[in-house]
């Protein structure tokens, strides 16, 4: 007997022999975390973000540069009479390219350009901020599925226990020594394991799908975590600093580029300079008419094709637009002054989310010391119960009662230290440090 209740005491048990075929996949938290982010639709978009304000900023930077347009044109109209003279139009055509190089716009093109820096900066934010989500989600979801495979275990060795149990009642009750309600007893208290066990299956099925969903891995793959240790390190001293948070640095960057749309606003108030210059050709131009030479009219004809240079200085200055501009930079102003009231007020909300997962951390921590203990002296409970049943100083009650506790005892570990992990995980979330290199 002493045999069984070691054996049920340490959790041998293996999962279901369907969970543990050749095809199954096991997997650590780093390569879950992996697979994750490998597969997570959210990073891909993120992905495209920063890809895309890349874009943006070579865009902007084109704005610093001479744009070169060239242009065609073919002309077909009645001729023009001139006052004796006719001008043939048909056919004619015109050709040429012309360059044009802002020399200055008011501060808009480098305002502009200093929007699409701030514009990349907000994308790898939010980049970090949705890997960091993923990585969430992905800790919660893994150390969830370890906790129902650690209580299946832990529900198999109960039930090969009081199955053990039920053997040696019912061989008490043929000797006369028990009685029959002591066997209904345990077989009552068989049953409800095995319901709970069938529970904790049910349980751990969905959590494989839920597994499967955030590593993107097909729903009839069979995963199981590789951890089947839950190793607990002393959190020691935890900073609450929400400075490096993501959510933190978006709405900071958030503020600068509206300050930068004041500038822009402000830069339509302002004259434009550019320097234009081109080249043109105009062919297949005729005229037609008489000329009088030595007292005779004589008709002539005569083509024009030629090509010219031109340059010029071209200031464009904003008269009136109806309050359009100022409104504009009003509007802005407002915008800036939004976005920093919103930084203050969720500044104090993360704050208080950062300052909770130390708390649960520190607090989870304790958790574990006192569910260790707990479970200790349960199991030192169970063992001296074992002995007073077996030398008939305790009822089967008794017995029982003791099992139930270790049982108990032994949850509350499993909850304790998988709870702990995901507290880390979600402590290390709300200081923007979740999956960042040390």
């Amino acid at each position: 007997m002493k045999k069984i209740i070691y054996f049920a005491i340490s959790c041998c048990i293996c999962v279901e022999s369907a969970m543990a075929q050749n095809d199954t996949l096991f997997l650590s938290l780093e390569e879950c975390r992996n697979r994750a982010l490998a597969t997570n639709e959210n990073i891909r978009k993120s992905d495209n973000l920063v890809k895309q304000s890349e874009l943006d900023k070579k865009i902007a930077f084109s704005s610093y540069l001479p744009t070169v347009d060239g242009s065609a044109t073919a002309i077909y109209t009645k001729d023009l009479d001139l006052s004796g003279t006719k001008l043939l139009m048909h056919g004619m055509w015109m050709a040429g390219f012309s360059l044009q190089q802002v020399l200055y716009a008011g501060g808009r093109v480098k305002n502009g350009n200093d929007l699409a820096e701030i514009g990349l900066d907000i994308s790898q934010q939010q980049q970090r901020k949705s890997r960091q989500e993923v990585l969430l989600e992905a800790d919660q979801t893994y150390w969830g599925y370890v906790a129902v495979l650690q209580k299946i275990k832990m529900l198999e060795s109960y039930v090969e226990y009081i199955d053990g149990v039920d053997k040696s009642v019912a061989n008490s009750v043929e000797a006369e020594l028990a009685t029959k309600a002591d066997q209904l007893r345990v077989n009552a208290k068989l049953s409800e394991i095995k319901y709970n066990l069938q529970k904790a299956k049910n349980g751990a099925e969905l959590c494989r799908l839920m597994l499967c969903n955030v590593i993107g891995e097909d729903f009839e793959t069979q995963v199981l975590p590789a951890d089947t240790e839950i190793n607990i390190e002393s959190p020691g001293s935890l900073d609450d600093n929400i400075n490096d948070c993501p959510e933190v640095q978006l709405m900071q960057m958030g503020i600068k580029a509206r300050e930068k749309q004041v500038k822009l606003a402000k830069g339509e108030l302002l004259p434009t300079l550019a320097l234009v210059g081109g080249w043109n050709y105009m062919g297949n131009m005729k005229m037609e008419g008489v000329a009088e030479y030595q007292g005779m009219m004589i008709p002539y004809t005569q083509s024009f094709d030629q090509s010219f240079w031109y340059g010029a200085l071209s200031l464009s200055v904003p008269i009136w637009n109806w309050g359009k501009s100022c409104n504009s930079v009003k509007k802005a102003k407002l915008e800036v002054e939004n976005a920093e009231l919103d930084l203050q007020r969720n500044t104090r909300l993360l704050t208080i989310q950062a300052r909770q997962a130390v708390q649960n951390v520190m607090s989870g921590y304790s958790l574990i010391e006192t569910a260790q203990l707990g479970y200790e002296q349960a199991t030192e409970n169970l063992r001296i119960m074992r002995e007073k049943y077996d030398g008939n100083y305790c009822t089967l009650t008794d017995l029982l009662d003791a099992q139930s506790q270790w049982q108990q005892a032994e949850c509350n570990l499993i909850e304790a230290k998988t709870q702990y992990k995901i507290s880390e995980s979600e402590y290390l979330k709300a200081i923007g440090k979740l999956g960042e290199k040390k």
